[in-house]
């Protein structure tokens, strides 16, 4: 298999890493984290210039056409400088929601818009008591004459206050009142009915959870034809995670970056700590684990079109591996430079809690090992 980049991914992550290097300073990133919007919407409007807004979305609805490759180089330069712009929720996982269940109507009404920046979107899925089951939705979506009625609650909504449409899953009432199929509805933002409960999120950014009361949605507020959306989720999803694995690359990356050049110039007893063998035989465990996460972030890219089951075991094999990964080269980095690691004047400390974010979105990595042991016709206790 050819694994050597093109022209035009080469130059895609060329670009990203001098916007990001350039852009995403310790200052601005303190600046967006005191933001209500929890991001600079000035710097979204230059995400849509450079084109990157319109990465994943199809030729035929404005977008550029690119794959999960081309949103790994962005989400691993975004990782570098701890990116909090909602390009995961609208892009990755809100576009390709739409792409996946739309109409033609819908998918002309809202693609474009995003790909211009135009339009944000989040996606509420996650319930308390789902516990990771994409496939546990208690929300309930019942007919009205003149549209649907929607009631439950949400958690963990990424960028949902900031969002201008929210994508709501819910089960679609059946004449007798039994919960059916899985549906997606287009909330807009203000609806009557729709209380946001915002927050920031560990290691930037902002989440939220929401409460839907007797919310009145219109006929055509229902993605696509009615038919049920399990299969769509789960593949956004298993794409979206795959997108984080290539994030947390990028931070563990620049984790050991710092840390080596840490460890050349602090000295101990006269001598660097790099001197030090011990200390060396720790750095290249971390080099070797940063090397297996982008191996596995990369592989989850790759199957990313696969058929559902191969996809899903490279999503959640990823997840798994790259959060075990991601805890040890965090811990080795804030060991390595002793109390200065947890203190504001390093970005250690915020590169650290970002990881720890990673592990907890769409589900641990003691789940997807289960996940992935029960997709390969295994026990996994």
């Amino acid at each position: 298999m050819d694994l050597t980049l093109s022209d035009e991914q080469r130059l895609l992550r060329e670009s990203a890493d001098r916007f990001v290097a350039e852009t995403f300073s310790p200052e601005h990133r303190k600046k967006a984290a005191n933001d209500p919007l929890g991001y600079s919407p000035a710097i979204w409007k230059q995400f849509a210039e450079l084109g990157w807004l319109a990465l994943p979305i199809s030729e035929a609805h404005g977008g550029l056409g690119g794959g999960a490759i081309e949103i790994g180089l962005l989400m691993e330069a975004f990782g570098r400088g701890l990116v909090s712009e909602p390009f995961l929720s609208t892009v990755v996982i809100g576009a390709a929601l739409v792409a996946e269940r739309g109409s033609e109507a819908q998918k002309q009404a809202i693609l474009p818009d995003v790909a211009e920046g135009k339009l944000t979107l989040a996606f509420a899925h996650s319930e308390r008591a789902a516990r990771f089951d994409l496939a546990h939705v208690d929300t309930t979506a019942g007919k009205t004459a003149d549209g649907w009625r929607l009631n439950g609650s949400k958690i963990a909504v990424l960028d949902g206050a900031a969002a201008d449409q929210i994508i709501v899953s819910a089960r679609i009432a059946n004449a007798n009142s039994a919960s059916g199929k899985l549906g997606l509805f287009l909330v807009p933002a203000g609806t009557p009915g729709l209380t946001l409960r915002d927050y920031a999120r560990l290691g930037g950014g902002r989440g939220c959870n929401l409460d839907l009361k007797d919310v009145q949605l219109p006929a055509d507020a229902l993605l696509g034809d009615g038919s049920d959306t399990l299969p769509a989720i789960e593949t956004v999803v298993d794409r979206a995670m795959a997108a984080l694995g290539a994030e947390a690359v990028g931070i563990m990356q620049t984790l050991l970056d710092t840390t080596l050049e840490y460890t050349k110039i602090r000295k101990q007893f006269g001598r660097p700590l790099s001197a030090n063998q011990v200390i060396r035989h720790r750095l290249a465990d971390v080099a070797m684990q940063v090397d297996e996460a982008r191996s596995m972030a990369l592989r989850a890219a790759l199957m990313a079109n696969a058929e559902p089951v191969a996809r899903s075991r490279a999503a959640s094999g990823a997840k798994a591996k790259i959060g075990n990964c991601a805890r040890f080269v965090a811990e080795q980095a804030v060991q390595l430079h002793g109390a200065m690691g947890v203190t504001e004047e390093l970005d250690i400390g915020a590169y650290f809690k970002r990881l720890l974010a990673f592990d907890t979105l769409f589900g641990n990595s003691a789940h997807h090992y289960r996940r992935h042991a029960a997709l390969s016709g295994r026990a996994h206790a």
